[in-house]
């Protein structure tokens, strides 16, 4: 038996779940539309961040009746915002074959609990408040083997931190151009800006804080045995592919389940959609559907 959704392959317009809590809003015009598949904004109250948050899902536009999907949870990078991989990749196809995929919205958090804001606590909204609200409010499996990660630069980052941290909540975790470096760069005056977002995220150069949140230090303690697959890309022409090339090395040296590729390309959009088809060719077979 199918159970309709009652909305058209194509739908825009809001929809309230029988059962559920929050608000469901209207999506933007500009996010892009795939045959078979549904597109909402959620508006939920998170206990971690203590305000009212908003995440973006991508659907199949027809599940059968106890039906339960593996989750895909996609994370935008700096400057950018739960909208951004709706509006600028083609990932939401995805969902046409039996997947919800959630895009939340991290600020410039890079997904983790700041050192320097007790307010921000952006790991604990994702992996606690977030993942909760999407399993109660959506068709999705709860268990760790249907569960996957995948983020662009600021989100590659906090793809591999939750991979090493949290290796029970994932069994695959892409990581596109990620900024794996960002707790190591040094305070600068020439990039002032920069430098006070990352010591309040990170904590002051040299810190325990930042070595705690460090990739680098991150992949000597975790256990590669119950590691997330590990799936890294970067683009030849980008400034971050000397330390996404290091850290590679370091998943190499210690025998972490992993595979690392090039493409032609810079750290923006147009890269990182053409890399996405081969991301996801490999999840699927990772993944439990």
């Amino acid at each position: 038996m199918k159970l309709s959704w009652n909305l058209p392959v194509y739908a825009l317009g809001a929809v309230a779940l029988t059962g559920c809590h929050g608000h469901v809003g209207q999506t933007q015009e500009r996010a892009r539309q795939f045959s078979g598949v549904t597109l909402q904004d959620v508006t939920f109250h998170s206990a971690a961040l203590g305000r009212d948050v908003t995440y973006r899902v991508y659907l199949p536009a027809r599940i059968e009746t106890g039906e339960r999907l593996p989750v895909v949870y996609l994370l935008h990078g700096a400057w950018e915002n739960y909208r951004s991989w709706s509006d600028y990749s083609d990932a939401g196809a995805l969902a046409a074959k039996g997947m919800v995929l959630v895009m939340p919205d991290g600020a410039l958090s890079y997904w983790v609990n700041a050192a320097g804001a007790p307010e921000d606590k952006y790991g604990d909204f994702l992996l606690n408040d977030l993942r909760s609200d999407v399993e109660r409010r959506f068709p999705a499996k709860s268990d760790r083997a249907a569960r996957a990660v995948v983020g662009v630069s600021m989100g590659g980052f906090a793809a591999v931190e939750y991979a090493l941290r949290r290796p029970e909540l994932f069994s695959f975790a892409a990581a596109l151009s990620p900024a794996i470096d960002a707790p190591e760069r040094r305070f600068s005056w020439r990039r002032l800006e920069q430098s006070i977002r990352l010591r309040k995220v990170f904590g002051p150069d040299g810190s325990q804080e930042r070595r705690n949140e460090d990739p680098f230090n991150l992949v000597q303690m975790a256990d590669p045995g119950k590691t997330p697959y590990l799936y890294i890309t970067a683009g030849e022409q980008e400034a971050l592919l000397g330390p996404i090339r290091r850290f590679a090395g370091q998943l190499d040296r210690r025998g972490f389940t992993h595979e690392f590729n090039t493409a032609p390309g810079g750290h923006g959009w147009g890269t990182w959609n053409r890399q996405t088809s081969g991301c996801f060719d490999v999840m699927m077979k990772v993944i439990v559907r």
